[in-house]
Order: C-alpha cells, then structure tokens, then sequence
C-alpha cells in the first residue's frame, strides 16, 4: 500500500498556517470587536486633554554695578558669572523653581482640589460628569449640574496638609471629616469666614453658597511641594534650539480655559520676578549711594573750609611747577582709591573675599594705595607751607571729583531703574487651544483594531497548537495501515448545525438542499470505493461508527444514505443508536414508533419503516429508549431482522453509538459486511482511533476504513484528497 510523503515535524507550512487563521476568522473578529469596546469604554471615561504653549526670550544683561565697574572689570564678571550658552538654561531652572510656581500656585489657589465623592467608572460610563471648577485669586469656584458653590479661603493645620476630607453640607452650614478616621474635624456657616481654634492648629474656611447643596465632596488642601510637583507633571520648559536664549513653555489639561491662565499667570509671575531681580541690584547700589553721598558732602565742605582758612591765613603761596605735578597724580590716585573703595564695598555685599573680582579688586586697591604712600613720602619733603597747602586743595579737589561722579552715578540709577523691564521678553501668550491633543480618537481606535487583531491571532494560534487531534488523513494511512474513504471539508451549513439542534429544530439534509456542496462531492466520489468494499464483503450492510461522540457520524449516515438513494439504489436508513439518536430530525418525524419497538414486538416492520422526501430512502428510527439497548441488539431476532431487511433493499446503512462510550457498536458490527469509522478533524486524537481499532479486531471484525469530517482549510491549504488512492484501496480489500 503506497503511502503519501509526510511532512517533518520541525517545518513550518506558512500555507497552512495562514489558513488555520482563516478558518478561526470568527475568533479574530470577536477579539477585534472587544477590543473596539473597550477602545469605545476608553474615550468614553477619558476626557479631552489640551495643550497651551508660549515663548520666553531670554536676552544676555551684565548688572548695573558692573557697568558701573569699567571696563577692565567688567570683563572679569562676564567671564566668571554665567555664559551665553548657560544664560538659557538657568532660566529655565527658575521656571520650573517654587519661586516662580509656587506664587502662581498662591495666587490661583491651585492648592484646593475638590472633587465629587461619587465619581466612579460606572457612573462616568452612564453619563457624562458635569462637575467644574475655575480658580482664580478670588478662591475654587464649584459647579455641579445646576448648584454651585465658592471656596474663597481654606487655610488648614499643618497636619491635614495632603489628607482627604470629607466637604458635607446641611442647610446653611458645612462639614469636614476626615477619611481615614470619620472623625469630624470642622465645623461652620456657610457664607462667612470661620476661624476654628482646634489640638492641631488653626483652620480659616470660608465657603460661599446660595444653591442648597445635598452632594458630598472631597477636599484636599495640599502642600506647596505637592501642588508644584503636580503642576509640573503636565507642564514643561524647554530651549527651542541651540543658544537660541528663546524657551517655549507647555502646559496640558482637560480644562482649556484653566490651562490658559495658567499659564499665562506663570509668564507674569516670572516676568515679574525677573524686573525684580534686575531693580533688586540697583536698589542696593542706591542704599549704599543714600549714605554715601551725605557723609562725602560733609567732608567736602569741611575741605573747603579748612582751604579757604589756609588761604585767608597766608593770602597766596608760589606752587612750582613739581608741586603741581605732585598734586595732579595725587588727586588721580586719591579719586582711583575712593573709587575702588566705593566697589569694593559694592561687590563684598555679593562676593567672598576668595571671589576673583574680591580679589582683583583688593589687588587694585592695594597698588594704588601703594602709590599715594610713595608720593605721600615725596610731598613730606618739600617747605612746610607748600605742602599744606597741597594737601588742602588735593582734599578739596578729590572730594570735589568724587562727591560730582557719585551724584551722577545715583541720578542715573534712579533713572535706570524707573525704566527697567529685565532681560526677559515675552514673545508668545498662551492662547486658549480649539482642538484636544489627546485621546487621539481615530489612532486609537486603529490601535485598538491591530491590538484586537493581534490578539485574535495569538489566541488562534494557541488554539491551533493545542489541537493535538488528528490534522491530515495521511497520519492515519501511515499509523493505522488502514486507508480513509473520504474526507469531508467543512461546510457553513454543516457548521451551523449544532446551533440548530439545540434551538430543536428539524435538520436540513445537505445532500437535498445543497447538493452542490462541495462535503457533498467528497462524499459522492468514494460511492465507487464503498462499492468495491462491499463487492467482498458477507452482505450489504454498511455500519457508520466512531470512537467518541459529535464527530458527524449521523450527518455522514444521512447524507451517504441520500447519495446512495439519488444513484437509484434502494437505501434503508436505521438509526441504531437506542440512546440519544437523533436521525429522525433529518427527516422532521418523531421517535416512535421505531427499531426499539420492533425488537420488543410492539410494532411490525411496516410501521416503523417509513419513506421519506428522497426517493427511494426508507428511514427506522430509533425509537423508545430502552433500558437494555445492549441486550436488544445483541439478540437472535436483531440479527434475523438484519437479514431480512437485506433481501429487501440495495443498501442498509446503520447508525451506531461511540465505540469507546458504549459496545452497541461493537455488537452491531458482527452482523454487517462493510465497518467505517468516523473522525473528526483536529478533534480525535490517534489514540481514540487506536482503542477503537483494538475493540473491533478483538471482537474479530474488520474494519474496512475510515472518514475523515470537518476537514477545515488549515489542513492543507485545500480541500483536496487522491480519491484515486481511496478507490485502489478499497478494491484491494
């Protein structure tokens, strides 16, 4: 007997493959569809998220003392404070700094965040949530359906900073409770400001209501870490290029109204803090002039005096041409030492002794100071007279220089700061946004389409591998030895077929309604081979059996029967299975009388064999169900009733019970001429037809073949099978 080439166990055929999936479409689509449930579920309770975003150009200034420095030094401060590529992101740390969120938090009470107690999933899903709240520097106005309310102040303890509270409202007064012990831990009218002595500290609440409130909320009066770390997980600061010194801000929520001032409240507060910061330095250069100035005036009107006495007193003194050189540099360097003083004292209130500009500046001061000690030496010698008066008019002339310079410095700082507007430009507001940048509802239903399909697939594809039954007929030529008559592909028709039976419907015949159908064909091409089978065989009677139940032996039976019977032979069907045969229902008849009936001699032949709508088909139900279907087919006059009936007709089908449920197939058996088994693609395991082999040769009866059903794409691709093959070894038998 000539074998078909099996296929290695570690190859992959893609082609099959692709048509197990095929074949399991049902399966991939249900996963496809709750995915898209769920994907519906989804934006269902997610609301919309929208985004602001602004600009921030940060501009490279050197502070107003250090223009007032020179130049030399100047250069020192740029080069030791911040550079260009640094200036950028040091603002944008001060963006993201409590100084800048914290404020904005304050001034938006942001920190208050309430929320209904009855917000679940479920509720969510039934219907829209209509609960608002807008916050602004006047309090947390509340908006739930028609009622509203309006928390202009809520100041808690310490210790109930980040703790749930329970807000209740009771005609015209409210409640606090806390969660975690349901104790209450405030009380107060509503519509004034309550000030609540209590162990843990002091609660100033003050809750404004016309509307009759009868929902409850919760309430949290969170820290300021808390509220900057929340704020800043939907906003964000980052350089729009490469030293660019131009930041653009985002912000995201689900209100865009809110984010929008937001936002805009943050860029003003930054701003703000950055003019600040800028007036900051010429403030302290003013404080420091404020005093200066008054004490210099003092000392330059006591030189003057004490010049103009020296003067009175000796009327003129003859000055040498080295006397005035001597007081030119003396009164350069005594002005260069005022000066460096002056900026020393500018930068010590900023800088360690160890800063470079300290120490650059101590540097100066020390040369200069060595100067004027030097020349100090040289005025020491010249006559008495000359070098007093030197000194009153270096005195004088010094004082002058330096009293004239500071007053220019102070009127130009006031001026200075009058117009200052900080390094900072604000390029872009925020604008409230039209569309949601989030959930992208289309995206996400096309993810949900692949994610369902994927799914579907994988399951498909567990379900395949876990169907450990028998896939190809050729498995059961080259380990049973025995050949396969048929096999029958799936049909939709025959699909549907377990859904009928159990609405308790009648059965369509496939063979009569849809005789066309390609599990038709199989069956009607290996008529020749069952011919050939029974030309050896002791009788025409052809037994349909099968290991276990559901593998299709009765529509095998029924239509085979039909098939034989469209050939014009004349066909009895018997429905042998006494248990829970159900062959009447092809038919549309009931179950009695029938074979039970004849055996037990309560009907005649006549009345239990009726005809049917096929030509030439005579149907035997099964009958009443017996309590010993065993012993009735077991007996003499089963037997003796098979014979008779043989004469009669051209074919006898039988329609037996599971070989390894039940012996009624085994007993059946020794009384036919042809033995099919039937098995269920991917649903029988080898080992079920193996038993069911070993019970019939060890009764002694041959089994002649069997039928593969539901023979489903996967398979092989196709529903093609050498029926040549089948035919050859039928005749050989």
């Amino acid at each position: 007997m000539s074998q078909n080439p099996t296929k290695t166990e570690d190859t992959i055929d893609l082609k099959e493959l692709f048509f197990s999936l095929i074949a399991q479409w049902k399966i991939i689509a249900l996963y496809i569809i709750l995915s898209l449930i769920c994907a519906l579920l989804y934006l269902r309770v997610t609301p919309n998220t929208y985004s602001v975003d602004a600009l921030v150009q940060v501009e490279t200034q050197k502070g107003a003392s250090a223009a007032l420095l020179g130049q030399e030094l100047s250069n020192i401060m740029g080069s030791s404070g911040l550079g260009g590529q640094q200036v950028a992101q040091a603002e944008i740390e001060i963006l993201k700094s409590r100084l800048v969120l914290g404020t904005t938090i304050q001034d938006l009470n942001l920190d208050i965040q309430i929320q209904p107690k009855n917000n679940s999933l479920f509720k969510r899903l039934i219907t829209p949530s209509e609960f608002e709240t807008q916050y602004s520097r006047q309090g947390v106005i509340v908006k739930d359906q028609l009622i509203g309310f309006n928390i202009q102040q809520f100041d808690v303890p310490q210790s109930y900073l980040d703790k749930s509270l329970l807000l209740e409202f009771k005609d015209s007064s409210f409640s606090l409770t806390d969660l975690e012990t349901d104790e209450v831990v405030a009380k107060g009218k509503l519509n004034q400001l309550n000030t609540i002595s209590s162990v843990d500290g002091l609660w100033k609440i003050k809750i404004d209501a016309k509307d009759k409130i009868n929902e409850p909320y919760i309430l949290t009066k969170q820290a300021i870490t808390t509220a900057v770390n929340g704020l800043l997980d939907n906003y964000a600061a980052v350089e729009k290029g490469k030293m660019t010194g131009v930041i653009g801000l985002n912000y995201q929520g689900t209100d865009k109204l809110h984010i929008t001032q937001v936002l805009n409240v943050i860029l003003q507060t930054y701003k703000q803090q950055n003019i600040e910061r800028g007036t900051a330095e010429k403030e302290q250069t003013l404080k420091f002039l404020d005093k200066q100035l008054p004490e210099l005036k003092q000392e330059l009107d006591q030189a003057e005096r004490q010049f103009n006495v020296f003067r009175q007193r000796y009327n003129t003194v003859d000055v040498t041409k080295e006397s005035e050189l001597y007081l030119t540099q003396s009164i350069q360097l005594e002005t260069q030492k005022l000066e460096l003083q002056q900026k020393q004292a500018e930068l010590a209130a900023k800088y360690t002794e160890q800063h470079p500009m300290m120490q650059e500046i101590n540097a100066q001061l020390g040369a200069v100071t060595k100067k004027i000690n030097e020349l100090n030496g040289t005025l020491k010698r010249l006559p008495d007279v000359q070098r007093q008066y030197l000194q009153y008019y270096r005195d004088v002339e010094v004082k002058q220089q330096l009293y004239t310079s500071l007053l220019n410095t102070y009127q130009t700082l006031n001026i200075a700061k009058a117009g200052e507007i900080g390094n900072v430009r604000i390029v872009d507001t925020a604008i409230e946004p039209v569309k949601p940048i989030k959930p992208r509802k289309l995206i996400v239903l096309i993810l949900s389409i692949f994610m369902g399909g994927f799914i579907g697939v994988l399951v498909a594809l567990a379900r395949n591998m876990l169907r450990t039954g028998i896939k190809d007929s050729s498995q059961i030529e080259n380990e049973l030895e025995l050949p396969v008559y048929a096999t029958v592909p799936r049909s939709p028709i025959q699909e549907n077929r377990l859904a009928v039976l159990k609405k308790k419907k009648n059965i369509p015949i496939l063979a009569v309604k849809h005789s066309d159908d390609i599990a038709i064909e199989s069956l009607r091409s290996i008529r020749t081979a069952i011919h050939f089978a029974l030309s050896g065989a002791k009788n025409n009677i052809i037994m349909i059996s099968g290991p276990a139940p559901e593998v299709g032996k009765s529509f095998i039976s029924t239509n085979l029967a039909t098939i034989f019977a469209q050939g014009d032979k004349r066909v009895l069907l018997i429905d042998a299975d006494l248990r829970r045969g159900y062959l009447h229902k092809y038919f549309n008849m009931g179950t009695q009388p029938g074979l039970t009936e004849l055996l037990t001699d309560q009907a005649s032949s006549a009345q239990v064999i009726h005809s049917t709508e096929v030509a030439n088909l005579n149907f035997m139900s099964r009958g009443k169900s017996p309590s010993n279907p065993s012993e009735l087919l077991s007996s003499q006059k089963f037997q003796t009733l098979l014979q008779e009936l043989s004469q009669q007709y051209d074919h006898i089908i039988l329609d037996t019970p599971p070989v390894l449920a039940v012996t009624d197939g085994i007993i059946i058996s020794q009384y036919t001429g042809v033995n099919l088994i039937v098995a269920r693609h991917a649903k029988t395991q080898m080992k079920e037809l193996e038993l069911a082999l070993n019970r019939f040769e060890q009764a002694g009866v041959k089994v002649n073949g069997f039928i593969l059903n539901d023979i489903q794409r996967s398979a092989s691709g196709s529903y093609g099978y050498n029926y040549a093959y089948a035919y050859k070894a039928a005749k050989d038998d």
